[in-house]
């Protein structure tokens, strides 16, 4: 099995819906985690909406700082948001791969429900095809 760090800046919606793709579609092939550089503190609820209205199944996402895992190891690292990809990550142990999965952050969306529902639904999506496309 092959361990996965997902990192974004606030670990709050795109990094918690790759760490819940991942484990979820991976078929026991991968183990997800996923950190923040700087920790919201929270999880945003239209991220897990979002995954529930998908059929994936969330347990107790928390937001977290890549703090949390130094000096681990992981076989592949991948960013999601452009400002995470270009900040200098803490020592991971071992050989790793990264990626970095340019997502737009839906947390930034405005507009109606509809609006905010469908920039989670386009995150999700791009997520869900770069796994499918990239790791499966």
């Amino acid at each position: 099995m092959k361990n996965v760090l997902v990192i974004c800046t606030g670990n709050s919606c795109r990094s918690i819906m790759a760490e819940a793709l991942i484990n979820a579609l991976g078929l026991g092939q991968y183990s997800a985690q996923s950190a923040g550089s700087k920790p919201t503190g929270y999880v945003h609820p239209k991220s897990i909406e979002t995954l529930r209205r998908h059929g994936i199944a969330v347990t107790a996402p928390r937001s977290k700082s890549w703090d949390e895992f130094e000096g681990q190891g992981f076989d592949l690292l991948i960013t999601v948001c452009d400002q995470a990809a270009g900040e200098s990550c803490p020592a991971f142990l071992g050989e790793h791969k990264k990626l970095h999965w340019s997502t737009p952050d839906p947390a930034q969306a405005k507009g109606s429900d509809e609006e905010i529902n469908a920039a989670f639904d386009d995150a999700f999506n791009q997520l869900k095809s770069r796994i499918e496309n990239e790791l499966l």
